[in-house]
């Protein structure tokens, strides 16, 4: 009798346990198919347009304005501009791997510029995650002075925060299944290292944590102001940084803003940087500078 009662008891324990894992995988299904994210395709939208903004400064506009974003789909967007302007293709594709590179909620996506008349592609490439899968070609030649539409088409829809529930739940369900069956497997430990602190500027390699610049056999110390100004440039090369920005990253925290210090600085930096002569600072004049990498 004693072993029937505890087949039972096991027999509930179980039932209990897989009516739980249901209702808790249902509810969070409920919240992954309840509308899309309109915060995260609003600040989708923000950073195409910065995309745009920062094409038109590098092409020597830094009057005309960036039209709204058109939003085609969920993930396909346009940006337009307000004159014809002529660029460099490496400026575009710089400017989307810096900003939306950053966004890790970012798939892989597709850019296309369009000629606003013919509508006809003028210049494109693909982004992803895969680097097998990443196609850009044609650099280095000047796209003539046109009016342009750059369109942005990205792998998937954006994944809404409500969805992230789903994916949230997963490490409840899995401690349910835990407890009520005992079938969990010996975690393995897996590393994945993502070395931040090297940046290869050219033929010169910066080692932001050790804060130096190696070239072959050559090697420079920087001082840890130096290598805090140097990242800021080396995390955005070829494109405008402006001069407020680097005070405030730098300097505000100290309490004090020298403007002068950080001319003194950049000199310094560009005598280090001369090792190789295809990198240095250039001053983009009443905006800022841009660290060119040739």
């Amino acid at each position: 009798m004693s072993q029937r009662q505890n087949k039972l008891f096991s027999n509930g324990k179980y039932l209990i346990g897989s009516v739980v894992l249901l209702l808790v995988a249902a509810v969070c299904l409920a919240f992954s198919f309840t509308g899309t994210d309109d915060f995260e395709i609003a600040r989708r939208e923000i950073l195409i347009r910065k995309v745009g903004h920062e094409l038109l400064l590098q092409s020597g506009d830094s009057v005309s304005r960036v039209l709204p974003v058109n939003k085609i789909s969920d993930h396909e967007f346009q940006v337009s501009f307000e004159r014809e302007f002529g660029f460099l293709p490496d400026s575009l594709v710089n400017t989307t791997l810096s900003l939306l590179g950053k966004d890790a909620g970012v798939p892989d996506y597709v850019v296309n510029v369009l000629n606003c008349g013919t509508q006809k592609v003028a210049y494109g490439y693909a982004i992803s995650n895969k680097e097998k899968e990443t196609i850009v070609s044609c650099k280095g030649r000047r796209l003539p002075k046109a009016c342009y539409v750059i369109s942005i088409q990205f792998k998937d829809a954006l994944i809404s925060a409500k969805s992230g529930y789903l994916l949230g739940s997963l490490p409840i369900l899995a401690f349910i299944g835990l407890l009520f069956f005992r079938t969990a497997k010996p975690k393995k430990d897996v590393q994945v290292i993502h070395d931040v602190d090297l940046f290869q500027l050219g033929g010169i390699l910066f080692d932001a944590k050790l804060r130096k610049l190696v070239m072959k056999e050559l090697t420079v110390d920087l001082t840890a102001t130096e290598s805090r100004v140097l990242r800021i440039f080396a995390e955005s090369p070829n494109l405008v940084i402006e001069r407020n920005r680097i005070q405030k990253e730098i300097w505000e925290d100290e309490g004090v803003i020298v403007g002068r210090s950080l001319d003194m600085f950049i000199s310094k930096l560009r005598k280090k940087l001369e090792m190789d002569e295809r990198v240095k600072i250039v001053v983009v004049r009443g905006i800022g500078y841009r660290l060119e990498v040739g």
